[in-house]
C-alpha cells in the first residue's frame, strides 16, 4: 500500500502573545511534558530570572540553573546537573545563546525541552540547530526541537530594540537559502524537500510584505510565527537547508574571521542582500527579491553595507572568500560562481556603490 501521508515533526504547542508566560505552569502540566513535576528552569542574562520568579509559583517543584553563555561548556555543564536532578523537562528562558545551550543540554540529558523566548533575534527559538562558542570558534549542531515553545510580547516589547529587529534579519535570509537549495539540485541534483521550502519561503513572504514595525504586536507576531516556521522546516528537511545557504555561510565566516562584528540576524540579512547582488549581477535573475530586501532591511534599521557592520569591503570580500569553508559540501551561489580573490572584491566593490553603500 502506497503511503498517503508522513508525519512532521512539530511542536505540542506555540503560544504567541502578549500574557503568554503566565501558561507555563499550565502547560508543563500537560502530562505529555511531565508527570511528576521536576522541572529545571535555565535562564541566561536579562529577563529570564525576572520570568523565572513570575512562574515559579505556578509549578510544584522546579530549580533555576543560570546558564554562563552559549557556549559548548556551558551547555555539558548544564547537561550534567539535569542529568544529576533526574528532571523530566527543562525550560530555557532568554534569548538566542540561552535557548540554544538548553536545547543541547535538554539533547544530552534525553529530555523535553520547552523555549520561552524574550527576543526574536534568530530562529534558535524553534530549531533542530544549536550554535554555541567552542574552543575554535562558533560551530552548528545538531539538537532536538523545543518539545513547546512560548513567545510573550510583553517580555519581547522590553528586550533591546536590536535584538527584537535582528530576527528579521534571518526570516527574510530563507529566501536566498531556498534559491541556493534550487541552484544545488538543478546543478547537481541534490533532492529537494518541497515541503520544508515552501514552509520556509512562505515565512519570510509573510514577513517581507507586513507593514509596521517591532513597535506593533501584529508585527511581532508575524516574525516570531516566522521564526517559528523556519524552524520548524529546518525539522522537516532534516538539517538547515532551507535556512542556510550562503547567506549563513558569509555571516559564520564574519563570525570567525570578525568575531563580535553584529548578530545572528544581522548578518543573516547583509548576507542574504549580498547573495542576491550576485544573482542579479552574475546569473541576471533576482533584482527584484534583491531590492525587496534591501528595502525590507533599510525600512527596520539593519545593516545593509559592509561599512553597517564595521567592516571594510575588503573585510567583508575575505568572509566571502572564507565563506564555502565554513560548510564543506553545501552547494550555494558561492560555490557555484566560485570567484577568484580579485573578483569578489570587485563583486563587494560594485555592490557597495551600485546601492548606495
Amino acid at each position: 500500500m502506497p503511503l498517503l501521508t508522513r508525519m512532521l515533526t512539530a511542536p505540542l504547542s506555540i503560544d504567541v502573545r502578549r500574557g503568554a508566560v503566565a501558561t507555563l505552569g499550565e502547560l508543563l502540566a500537560d502530562r505529555r511534558i511531565v508527570t511528576e513535576g521536576r522541572v529545571a528552569i535555565a535562564v541566561g542574562p536579562g529577563q529570564g530570572d525576572q520570568i523565572a520568579e513570575h512562574v515559579r509559583p505556578s509549578l510544584s517543584a522546579c530549580e533555576v540553573f543560570h546558564v554562563a553563555g552559549g557556549t559548548v561548556d556551558a551547555a555539558v555543564d548544564l547537561g550534567s546537573r539535569l542529568r544529576a536532578g533526574s528532571y523530566e523537562a527543562v525550560v530555557g528562558i532568554g534569548g538566542g545563546r540561552t535557548i540554544d545551550a538548553t536545547k543541547y543540554a535538554a539533547t544530552l540529558s534525553g529530555i523535553p525541552m520547552v523555549s520561552v523566548a524574550t527576543n526574536l533575534s534568530h530562529d534558535g527559538i524553534c530549531s533542530p540547530v544549536a550554535s554555541l562558542v567552542h574552543d575554535k570558534g562558533k560551530g552548528s549542531f545538531g539538537v532536538v526541537m523545543p518539545l513547546a515553545m512560548i513567545v510573550d510580547l510583553d517580555y519581547v516589547h522590553a528586550a533591546p530594540d536590536r535584538l527584537v529587529r535582528a530576527g528579521i534579519g534571518d526570516v527574510v535570509s530563507n529566501f536566498s537559502a531556498v534559491d541556493d537549495w534550487l541552484l544545488a539540485a538543478e546543478e547537481t541534483g541534490e533532492r529537494v524537500d518541497r515541503m520544508a521550502l515552501t514552509v520556509a519561503r512562505t515565512a519570510a513572504e509573510a514577513l517581507l510584505h507586513q507593514p509596521g514595525s517591532i513597535d506593533s504586536d501584529r508585527f511581532l507576531t508575524v516574525l516570531a510565527e516566522g521564526l517559528v516556521l523556519s524552524g520548524m522546516a529546518m525539522a522537516f528537511a532534516g538539517d538547515s537547508r532551507p535556512a542556510s545557504g550562503g547567506d549563513h555561510e558569509i555571516l559564520h565566516a564574519i563570525d570567525h574571521l570578525f568575531p563580535d562584528t553584529a548578530n545572528h540576524g544581522e548578518l543573516a540579512g547583509i548576507g542574504a542582500a549580498f547573495c542576491y547582488h550576485l544573482r542579479a549581477t552574475r546569473l541576471g535573475t533576482g533584482h527584484e527579491r534583491l531590492e525587496e530586501i534591501l528595502t525590507c532591511l533599510g525600512r527596520h534599521g539593519l545593516p545593509r553595507f559592509p561599512a553597517d557592520i564595521g567592516l571594510s569591503p575588503e573585510q567583508f570580500a575575505e568572509a566571502v572568500r572564507y565563506a564555502p569553508q565554513t560548510r564543506p559540501g553545501r552547494y550555494t551561489i558561492l560555490e557555484h560562481l566560485s570567484l577568484d580573490e580579485d573578483e569578489t572584491r570587485k563583486a563587494v566593490h560594485e555592490y557597495v556603490q551600485a546601492h548606495g553603500g
